[in-house]
């Protein structure tokens, strides 16, 4: 969290995004895990993202809610428009929150746990700076344009959907980057749009859409992606946006939707939920959606300092000062259902 907070974030924002990133990385997430601390901090020391920002209620208006992050790291407007969409929805019976003027929003998915924990059913996209192309073309103009949802079932985990409309998130190409390791064929293009097996050719180039090879569905999706979240929030298309992978340009200001039923279809659906999400893989190694994450050691394995790799370079406190993150260092003893349940404080112990 220091990292973060050296970086420019003001608390509230380094704890917030602290806690997600160690919530990805506790699920075996490194694309959206602490490989993300030095990204997000240099973002800040560029003025990609204001430190300083404080999320806001614009609109409100019936079931409709606008956050505007104020161009700061999405995680504290995004907790805002879940809060106020879970409080609406309990009011309205459904509700839709939108967040612009944000940043990345990490592992979509788990800003709708709290949903799932208010028994409520939760949908939620966005869109992201250009990173792939159309059926058939060369050079992004959508960006990777995650969607996700989560179903509330009765004595059991919720079930988690999320994906981006890419062939694999683009976070994993920055991981395979980082190791040193080759990429499949079929995940990405390099910038003459020919494709390629090197994860850094793919990050100066594009990815490609879901289904690609055979067919324009994945592209249309994110097309879908794209025109909801920038007509009904005013948020930036992807392709007038700089991408999160290089150091310097604007400021990206993706957009996020969520929609919020309460109960929908009644107690029943959670059950039926249950059955199906089951059905047919008891038997089998394939996970219904979310249970692999889910059944990953309870844990974060071992403390995080500025000499860790995914940190190295961009989390230097300031002269005689120990730059260790406290809330990450902190979950070598935090059972991981602690972590979620909020069952620790998200004060950093003082500085050495």
């Amino acid at each position: 969290m220091q990292a973060l907070h050296h970086a420019g974030a003001g608390q509230a924002m380094a704890a917030s995004t602290a806690k997600a990133l160690v919530r990805a990385e506790a699920q075996g997430l490194a694309s959206h895990g602490l490989i993300r601390v030095a990204q997000y901090a240099t973002h800040l020391r560029n003025g990609r993202a204001d430190g300083s920002a404080v999320p806001r209620v614009t609109r409100h208006q019936g079931a409709a809610v606008l956050i505007d992050a104020g161009q700061g790291l999405a995680f504290p407007a995004c907790d805002l428009a879940v809060a106020t969409a879970i409080a609406t929805a309990r009011t309205l019976g459904v509700s839709f929150a939108g967040v612009t003027n944000s940043h990345h929003c990490g592992v979509l998915v788990d800003h709708l746990r709290a949903v799932a924990d208010a028994g409520l059913v939760g949908l939620a996209f966005a869109n992201s700076p250009a990173a792939m192309p159309a059926a058939g073309g060369k050079h992004a103009i959508f960006g990777t344009n995650p969607v996700a949802a989560v179903f509330p079932r009765r004595s059991a985990d919720p079930l988690m959907i999320d994906l981006s409309l890419s062939e694999v998130a683009r976070g994993k190409l920055m991981v395979a980057a980082r190791e040193g390791q080759a990429i499949p064929l079929g995940w990405a293009l390099d910038s003459q749009g020919r494709p390629t097996t090197d994860p850094k050719a793919g990050l100066a180039g594009s990815m490609l859409p879901l289904g690609a090879a055979s067919s324009p569905k994945g592209a249309m999706l994110a097309l879908m992606v794209e025109l909801l979240v920038t007509a009904l929030l005013g948020a930036q298309f992807g392709f007038e946006a700089s991408s999160f992978f290089v150091d310097e340009g604007n400021a990206p200001r993706p957009g996020l939707c969520r929609a919020q039923p309460w109960r929908a279809g009644g107690p029943g659906c959670l059950l039926r939920t249950h059955g199906n999400a089951d059905h047919g893989h008891a038997g089998g190694r394939r996970c219904a959606p979310g249970r692999r994450a889910q059944n990953r050691p309870g844990t974060a394995s071992r403390a995080v300092g500025a000499d860790d790799p995914r940190c190295a370079g961009r989390t230097a406190a300031p002269a005689g000062e120990n730059a260790v993150i406290p809330l990450l260092s902190q979950t070598a003893a935090i059972p991981y259902s602690d972590l979620l349940a909020g069952g620790f404080s998200t004060a950093a112990p003082e500085a050495p």
